[in-house]
Parts: structure tokens; C-alpha cells; sequence
């Protein structure tokens, strides 16, 4: 606190207005001084205390104190407050005679021709129906404004980019030739192997071994029995096929020299037992009278016992079942189950320029993401245009097209194909975020909030964009949360203005951007806050870099403590 008389009052105290015999001695500070800019709003704090008999009895002072551009002159009037004496009539706050201290706070919003401003007083003093003028300055200067540091914010929102489940190889299987048995025998006949799948098995299988894109994993053997006879016998029949199924293969394979084919562990064999299933269906494909009855019977009876009674009699009736549909159930089946790869990283990346339609989705998102250079943005565009005309209705080729648009910092481009993804994805969080970036970027910051609650927990991405959103706001705790884990320039920021000055510098350090002009900028500034001379030398840096800052700095009143400082004179001259 100081006070002072009005008469003579300095260029720049922290005393309002005293003089003449009805107001006197009124002692005030301003904090902060610098004024400053937060969330677009200016808000000046002033404590002041009247000393005693400081206002005369029946007197009444209206003070506002306002805010003048230095050069400019534009204007704005904080809020208006009056004071008065005990006998005064009127409804300001009563001074008594013993003094009275007070408080005062008042808002208006920021403009960019008060970045380099003067506080000020106006005031009116009265008694009575007669106003008094004191001596000394008419409008005395009370802070210097203002100290605009939030709007250093980097509107750097993020994109997330639609990821991809790229499959290298598919598990395969083919039934590549079937043995037939006699009625309850599992012998395999020397005719079973002539027939035609068998015989065409062999040189199948010379070219599957010599194509790169098929790797033989093994053989299962899954073997039946036909549903007559008993169950625990036609059980250990189909497994007994299975086995000799298996021989007659290893003969196959020892021809063709396939030494894997030799081995039991290549092997698994599967005895199913009776073939109910198959039953049923080569009756429904059948063009066997009264077939419908024929399954329906069946379904109707569930003893095994008596299904396999009703069998053998509709076989005695039904000969055709004996001869056309029995037989068939009586079997082994080679299945041979292999890995199918796809294309191979050099195969992608050249289909990609010129194949794309060839590509399957997710190995096009793959060529984009990861066989092309972080940086080279120009041909993940390419690729993701491709893309887009390949795939039309799959959101992530348009999402992802917005992505390298907004990075390229092309955010009208970006905004149509981020459109484009919402009209195929209008609920998908991802899209929510990715048009919230650009509303942000657009100015429309409660259309971007908006869009970032409703993309939730789509990825860290969104709590990013609502710490720049909270910087704005002037809700400094919050960036901090909300930019997590990220270092940053303007996460550097929020911690600076949230008190954090450590922490700031540790986050310009660490950060991607640590050499650019506003990482040195903001280093200046935490050091001018902090008395350290030393540090102005980043201001000379950061001027370096972006030229434009010199003029910034000069009125910046970050600095205006430093004004005359060597150091920052030759930073800024």
C-alpha cells in the first residue's frame, strides 16, 4: 500500500486521490499490475482503504476507473462506484469517520487496442448539490495494462486418424479328396485311390508347395460312420477309418518325396462316429420318395437306439436309401488346412501406385500409415484418396483424407472430408473429435467443446483440444488436466499460467517444438516474471526466429518492468 495527497500525485502510484479538506488521504493497490487477459476478459482488483475522517461527512465520490489504449485512444469504463459520507443522502457505501477499507473488482471484455493500455480514474466528487474539484492530476494513472500471455496459445487441435486391423495370413482349409469304406469295414480299397480327387490331389499339392502365399500347416482327417448298426461300435469304426485314412495319405506323400507328410504330428485325426447330419442332408437332396416322412421320423425320435432301428427298417423298405445314401456316410475325409499370407510390404506399397483397386481396405490404410514417410503427407494424401475412391462407404478413407488435410493445415479441405466421414459415421466418436478440430480452428469454440464431449474417450487427442479449449477460457487447472500426458508448447503454456513455471520449462524442453520462436518467447517471459536478466536472452532468440515478435515484445507487458533493461533493449531495438 501507499498513499499519497492529490496534490503532486506521481505519474504512477498506488494512491487514488486525496486533497482539498473533503476527501483525503486514500491509500489503494491494484493486483495484479500489469492487468491481465483471462478467458477474453479483463478483470482489475483494487483494495483501498479511506483513512480516518478520509471523506467528509456529507460528501459523496463516484470513482471509475477505465482502461485508454497508449496511441490509440479507445476507451473502455470498468464499473462505476460511489462512496459517501455519513450525513450524505444516496446509496453508495457509507465511509464512517473512522476510515473504512473496501474492495472492488470489475470486468469488461478485452480488445486488441488495449494490449498496450493505461488503467485510469475518473471521479466526481460531491457536497451536497455542489461539485468539488481537487487539485492534481484530473486522471490519474493507477496499472498498467494488459498482460495478454494466454492468447500465445498454438490452435494445434488433433485429428485422430482411423486405424486398421491389417491381416498378413489367413487360416485355410480344403477337402481335397475323400475315401470311401465298405459297410462296417475301414480297409481302404486300392480303387479308392484311383479315383479321380485322389489322383488329383498329388499335383495340387507339388504347385500349393511351391506358392509363397500358402504354407501347409497340417492334415486333419475327420472320418464317419453311417447311422446302422450300434453306436459304440460305429464310434470306434469312423476312428478307425481316420487312421487308415492316414496311412493311404503318408503312402501319397512318400511318393512325392514331402517329408512333413511322414510324421504322425502332421496328423489329426477326428472319428465323428455316425453321420447324422450328413444324413439329413443327402436325404434333402435327394429325390427320394416320401423323404420329408423319411426325416421327420428321424427328428421325432431321439434314442439313438431307435433311430438306428428305424434305419434299418426304412433300409429294408426304402432300398434306395441302402443303396444311394448309406454308402456316402461311409468316409474319411483329407482336409488340408494352410496359412494363405497376403501381399508382402514391397507388394503393398507398389500396388498402392498402381493396383489400389486391388487392395483390400485395411492393406491400403496400412500402405498410407506405414510405407510412406512420417512427413510425407503429399502421397498419404494420394494414398488416401485411393482410398476413398476404392472404398466409398467406409468412413475411415474420408476421415483419414481430413486427417492429412488438417495437417497439411488445409482445414477447409479438411472439413469436407470430415463431413463425409460423419455422413457414414455420424455418431463415431473419432469424427466427433475430428470435427470439433475444426470448428475449433474456425473460431466456434462452444461448437468445439460440444463436439469434444460427445467424442468421449475416443483417444488422448480430445483431452488435447479441450486443454487448448480450458487455455481460452482462462480455466488453467483444466488445460493442465486435460493435456495429460503431452508435452507441448501449449501445455508448456497452461502450466505457466497455472503457476507452474518448472514445469513449464520441463515442457518446452521436452517438447517437439523447443526451438521455435514461441518456445524461446515464452521462455523470456518466465524469466522476466522471475527477475532473471539472464533469461531476456531467449527474447533475442525468439526474434531471430520470427522477426514479427519484435514489435510484440516491445509493448508487451510481460516486459515493462525491463523496458529500460539493457538486455532487452538490444533484444527489441
Amino acid at each position: 500500500m501507499k498513499k499519497n495527497q492529490l496534490i503532486g500525485l506521481a505519474a504512477l502510484t498506488s494512491t487514488f486521490f486525496v486533497g482539498c479538506t473533503i476527501m483525503k488521504d486514500l491509500t489503494y493497490e491494484v493486483k495484479p499490475n500489469p492487468v491481465e487477459m483471462h478467458g477474453d476478459t479483463i478483470t482489475l482488483n483494487i483494495s483501498g482503504k479511506f483513512a480516518e475522517k478520509g471523506l467528509h461527512k456529507k460528501a459523496v465520490v463516484e470513482i471509475t476507473p477505465y482502461i485508454e489504449g497508449v496511441g490509440n485512444g479507445t476507451k473502455a469504463d470498468f464499473k462505476t462506484e460511489i462512496f459517501q459520507g455519513e450525513k450524505a443522502a444516496g446509496n453508495g457505501q457509507v465511509v464512517p469517520k473512522g476510515g473504512k477499507s473496501f474492495t472492488y473488482t470489475s470486468r469488461i471484455p478485452y480488445k486488441a487496442d488495449f494490449e498496450a493500455a493505461d488503467v485510469k480514474i475518473r471521479y466526481k466528487l460531491m457536497k451536497g448539490k455542489s461539485e468539488k474539484q481537487p487539485k492534481g492530476e484530473k486522471n490519474p494513472k493507477i496499472a498498467d495494462a494488459t498482460i495478454i500471455t494466454p492468447y500465445l496459445v498454438n490452435f494445434d487441435d488433433k485429428a485422430i486418424v482411423a486405424t486398421y486391423n491389417l491381416v498378413r495370413s489367413w487360416p485355410k482349409s480344403v477337402d481335397a479328396f475323400t475315401i470311401n469304406y465298405q459297410k462296417g469295414q475301414h480297409v481302404v480299397l486300392p480303387k479308392e485311390l484311383n479315383d479321380k480327387d485322389v489322383k488329383g490331389f498329388t499335383p495340387w499339392m507339388e504347385n500349393t508347395l511351391k506358392n509363397p502365399k500358402m504354407v501347409i500347416k497340417g492334415i486333419s482327417v475327420p472320418a464317419y460312420a453311417s447311422p446302422e448298426g450300434e453306436v459304440d461300435m460305429n464310434a470306434n469304426l469312423a476312428g478307425d477309418r481316420a487312421k487308415s485314412a492316414i496311412e493311404a495319405t503318408k503312402g501319397i506323400f512318400k511318393k512325392m518325396k514331402y517329408e512333413a507328410g511322414a510324421g504322425d504330428g502332421f496328423y489329426s485325426p477326428n472319428g465323428k462316429g455316425e453321420d447324422w447330419e450328413g444324413f439329413k442332408k443327402l436325404m434333402e437332396e435327394s429325390s427320394i420318395k416320401d423323404k420329408e416322412l423319411v426325416i421327420r421320423v428321424l427328428s421325432m425320435t431321439s434314442d439313438l437306439k431307435a433311430r438306428e432301428g428305424e434305419i434299418r427298417n426304412m433300409a429294408k423298405t426304402y432300398t434306395e436309401i441302402e443303396r444311394d445314401i448309406l454308402p456316402k456316410l461311409r468316409r474319411a475325409t483329407i482336409v488340408v488346412n494352410y496359412d494363405l499370407n497376403g501381399p508382402t510390404d514391397d507388394e503393398i506399397k507398389a500396388m498402392s501406385k498402381s493396383l489400389p483397386d486391388s487392395l483390400r481396405a485395411e492393406e491400403i490404410l496400412y500402405a498410407a500409415d506405414k510405407l510412406t514417410s512420417a512427413t510425407d503427407w503429399n502421397e498419404k494424401l494420394r494414398i488416401y484418396k485411393e482410398a476413398a475412391r476404392v472404398y466409398p462407404k467406409d468412413w475411415r478413407m474420408h476421415n483419414n483424407v481430413g486427417y492429412v488435410y488438417l495437417m497439411m493445415n488445409n482445414v477447409n479441405e479438411a472439413s469436407t472430408a470430415f463431413n463425409k466421414a460423419a455422413e457414414l459415421e455420424p455418431n463415431n466418436p473419432i469424427v466427433k473429435n475430428n470435427l470439433g478440430a475444426i470448428a475449433h480452428r474456425m473460431g466456434d469454440r462452444e461448437k468445439a467443446i460440444k463436439l469434444f464431449n460427445e467424442a468421449g474417450s475416443a483417444g488422448a487427442e480430445v483431452g488435447y483440444n479441450k486443454g487448448i479449449y480450458f487455455i481460452q477460457r482462462g480455466k488453467y487447472n483444466d488445460a493442465v488436466s486435460n493435456f495429460g500426458s503431452f508435452k507441448t508448447f501449449n501445455s508448456a503454456l497452461a502450466k505457466f499460467l497455472n503457476g507452474d513455471a518448472a514445469g513449464a520449462k520441463s515442457d518446452l524442453d521436452a517438447s517437439d517444438e523447443k526451438e521455435s520462436a514461441k518456445a524461446y518467447y515464452l521462455r523470456a517471459i518466465i524469466a522476466a516474471r522471475a527477475g532473471d536478466a539472464s533469461g531476456l536472452s531467449n527474447l533475442k532468440t525468439a526474434i531471430s526466429k520470427d522477426a514479427t515478435l519484435k514489435a510484440k515484445a516491445a509493448k508487451d507487458r510481460e516486459f515493462i518492468k525491463w523496458f529500460d533493461n539493457a538486455e532487452f533493449k538490444s533484444a527489441v531495438q
